[in-house]
């Protein structure tokens, strides 16, 4: 490509460098992706199999893998189609000449139509049967439905391998194990919507122009019962076990809109994990992994920012939002279909998975690492139990012969007075020491003790957990036990 970016540029075949004009010392190099924009999020956080997932490497062979999949089922239904030009076809779906695929779409103008020819020019006895009767959604819109099935596929191991990480964390008390199941309980149900998303969705298939079927039913001489064959076939060698038994030249894209609303959906319950994190962080409980050598700030060398946990929240704003997009296209489609759903669906759709995958590999390091710190647990219960523990007080005194609304106020006072110590001199909570001290509560002096017992306040916690983990998670874990994989690791 040529392009200017404040210098000139020298063309080597496949290098475009940038030449700066006027430096001191000579010319200076650099390669031509760094003068351009590149999504952070392949360049910067996905994984390579999402990246994959998305690539024009995967897209245009795809294109021609469903190419042959209908000259396969075409020939098998009786069409004039050879096996020289069927292996022809096989043997080329990943030959593909991308330059010549470039230069033929600023041709034509047309990118399907580029692609056949550029796939006809490697594979000469087939160029006359390759795309025989279909439409550009044929490839178009079935490859979409085949991205988005695999990228659900890549996403629903790390949905369960953040499950898996977050139901083992130490939880010294139950109140950390509570809030965590908490956590577990929402990505348990984004992943159930993944699996149901997945499993509802349907091949476009075989359906012509307008989805009618018509080219088929004149291929096959008015045979129906071929042309439902036809697509029977074509589906099933695609993976899927259904089609859409009608469409117009697409699928519906509401099909779009659930696709990226259980995204969504997961963007906010990972927001909502890490703004927890980040909380418990600010407090000094909880601590995302920090490696040895991180840096947390340019200025301030004791900072150690949950910076995983603030990525997740950054990025799952923009998951959210992009449900936007679909919503928008599907409502705005005339009859059959427009075709100015096309260049939106290439960046939504993409970026959602993609965005998607990015959180949960993120979710996945930041729970594997996740450290809790018990005794600054402890010490700020010890803190606050005071308080805490007021209406049980009130409650043994009442069941001592008290009367419920003394002791309230004679309690409210004393609150007050240990509340302006902690706030106003930066002392200790003082309440039980004056409780002790005061001779109204002489009857339950006693049972103080007791009544300040932490595990009291936390009721069924721990009973919920265990009960959670095993009718809940641990099911849902088994069909994912063998791949899960290893840790996680960052790039960045």
């Amino acid at each position: 490509d040529h392009f200017n970016c404040h210098g000139s540029v020298i063309q080597n075949p496949g290098v475009c460098y940038l030449v700066k004009p006027k430096t001191p010392g000579g010319p200076k190099f650099s390669h031509d992706s760094l003068c351009r924009y590149r999504s952070p999020l392949v360049s910067r956080y996905a994984s390579p199999d999402m990246a994959y997932n998305f690539s024009d490497r995967k897209k245009f062979s795809t294109w021609r893998r469903l190419w042959l999949y209908l000259a396969q089922a075409s020939k098998s239904l009786g069409l004039a189609i050879t096996d020289e030009q069927i292996q022809e076809m096989a043997a080329n779906v990943d030959n593909i000449d991308f330059k010549m695929a470039a230069d033929e779409e600023k041709r034509l103008r047309h990118d399907v139509m580029a692609h056949v020819h550029t796939f006809a020019h490697c594979c000469p006895k087939a160029a006359g049967i390759i795309h025989l009767g279909a439409t550009s959604c044929y490839v178009g819109d079935n490859t979409d439905l085949i991205v988005i099935r695999d990228g659900f596929n890549l996403l629903l191991p790390k949905v369960r391998c953040t499950v898996s990480y977050r139901q083992e964390l130490p939880a010294q008390l139950t109140t950390v194990g509570k809030r965590c199941c908490m956590w577990i309980q929402d990505l348990c149900m984004d992943l159930h919507n993944f699996e149901r998303a997945r499993d509802e969705l349907r091949f476009r298939g075989v359906k012509g122009t307008t989805g009618t079927q018509a080219s088929f039913l004149q291929l096959f001489e008015g045979d129906h019962d071929k042309v439902e064959e036809l697509d029977r076939l074509v589906t099933a060698m695609a993976g899927f076990k259904r089609a859409f038994i009608v469409t117009g030249q697409t699928y519906s894209r509401k099909v779009d809109i659930e696709v990226l609303s259980v995204l969504a959906s997961l963007g906010a319950s990972i927001h909502k994990i890490c703004t927890d994190i980040r909380l418990l962080a600010n407090l000094k409980e909880i601590e995302e992994p920090f490696e040895k050598e991180q840096i947390g700030s340019s200025a301030m060398a004791y900072k150690r920012n949950p910076m995983r946990s603030e990525r997740c929240c950054s990025l799952a704003r923009h998951l959210m939002i992009l449900v936007m997009d679909p919503l928008q296209t599907a409502s705005v489609q005339w009859l059959e279909r427009t075709l100015d759903d096309s260049a939106n669906r290439r960046v939504c759709l993409a970026e959602a998975f993609l965005t998607a995958d990015i959180i949960l590999s993120t979710l996945q390091n930041i729970s594997e690492g996740l450290v809790v710190y018990p005794k600054v647990i402890a010490r700020r219960i010890q803190q606050e139990l005071p308080f805490m523990s007021t209406e049980n007080i009130i409650m043994a005194m009442v069941k001592a012969g008290g009367n419920r609304q003394d002791c309230h106020e004679k309690i409210r006072v004393l609150s007050l007075e240990a509340a302006a110590v902690v706030k106003e001199e930066g002392g200790d909570n003082d309440l039980i020491e004056r409780i002790r001290a005061d001779p109204y509560f002489s009857p339950i002096k006693e049972q103080l003790e007791a009544l300040l017992e932490p595990t009291s306040f936390t009721g069924r916690a721990s009973q919920q957990v265990a009960r959670f983990l095993k009718e809940e998670v641990h099911p849902a874990l088994i069909p994912y036990q063998n791949k899960m994989g290893g840790k996680i690791q960052l790039a960045l």
